[in-house]
């Protein structure tokens, strides 16, 4: 196989991230003490190059939203200094006005392939963290999202089951945009209703040729890295979208609350096909975020 390509990872100062300060703020992914300190890229490069990682996708992890070009410029420090190729999916107020002069800014920085902005909203308020259910079907945000186009940029898009028909609206209003859909769709309700209705919501956003999906924050709900739970998402997410549209990202250091990084690739590598290794794990990721300009 060759190297791995990371393509959902973060490293960050505490003093940068309003949740990791003052009073713990309820996250999706539970109580995180272990990982409310620094997490630096030696630290980051410490875990995960000894599993044959050599590039990887630093994705936006909420800072300020008024410090978003802060957050590129340390993570691009962090590059620089340490020489390990990171690109970056930056954060940008897509229901502004007119993003444009955000987006301009962010095109400043030749590592940037794309933007993050979380829309993610349950029922359960621990989950919740958008201002409202539907913003997928936001007229500004349709049109912001469909600017990305126009400077080669992606979109991480973070959805819940309740949320993907709005967000396949959203995708087919956005044809030249490629939306990476985060962790792949973020089962959360493992009922079978849950089940059906995440599996209804993979395959509209799978009838999107502009979608693809990571295999990513599969242990999010369960708290666990959990070989079988990520076989079966595995296995329906690549009989949805197919190799060529599924990539592998770690998450790290969110899943270092409950695995280590090499125990959570061989929990991937043994869910992927031997035969799509090299798609899953790398051809990809450098496609969809053009890392090979990097």
């Amino acid at each position: 196989m060759t190297g791995i390509i990371d393509s959902h990872f973060h490293i960050w100062r505490q003093a940068d991230l309003p949740w990791l300060l003052g009073p713990m703020q309820p996250r999706i992914f539970g109580p995180y003490e272990p990982i409310r300190r620094d997490y630096p890229i030696a630290e980051y490069l410490a875990d995960c190059r000894p599993e044959g990682v050599t590039q990887a996708v630093y994705v936006q992890a909420n800072w300020a939203p008024e410090r978003y070009l802060d957050e590129v410029d340390f993570v691009s420090q962090a590059s620089e200094e340490s020489g390990f190729p990171i690109a970056i999916v930056a954060y940008a107020d897509l229901l502004a006005e007119d993003a444009r002069p955000q987006l301009d800014a962010l095109a400043r920085n030749p590592r940037i392939r794309g933007v993050r902005m979380q829309l993610h909203w349950h029922e359960n308020v621990l989950y919740r963290f958008a201002s409202a259910p539907d913003l997928a079907r936001d007229p500004r945000l349709q049109a912001n999202v469909g600017h990305l186009a126009d400077y080669a940029f992606s979109f991480d898009l973070q959805v819940f089951a309740g949320q993907m028909a709005g967000s396949a609206e959203l995708a087919a209003a956005c044809p030249k945009v490629t939306f990476v859909l985060q962790h792949a769709g973020m089962l959360e309700g493992l009922s079978p209703e849950g089940m059906t209705a995440w599996q209804d919501g993979m395959a509209l956003l799978a009838a999107q040729p502009n979608i693809v999906s990571k295999l990513s924050g599969l242990g999010t709900f369960l708290r666990a890295n959990d070989s079988n739970h990520i076989r079966l998402v595995v296995a329906q997410t690549l009989a949805l979208f197919g190799a060529e549209r599924c990539l592998f990202g770690s998450n790290f250091p969110i899943e270092k609350l409950w695995t280590s990084y090499s125990g959570l690739i061989e929990a991937h590598r043994a869910a992927v096909p031997a035969d799509v290794h090299d798609a899953i794990f790398s051809d990809t990721a450098r496609r969809v975020y053009r890392l090979q300009d990097i």
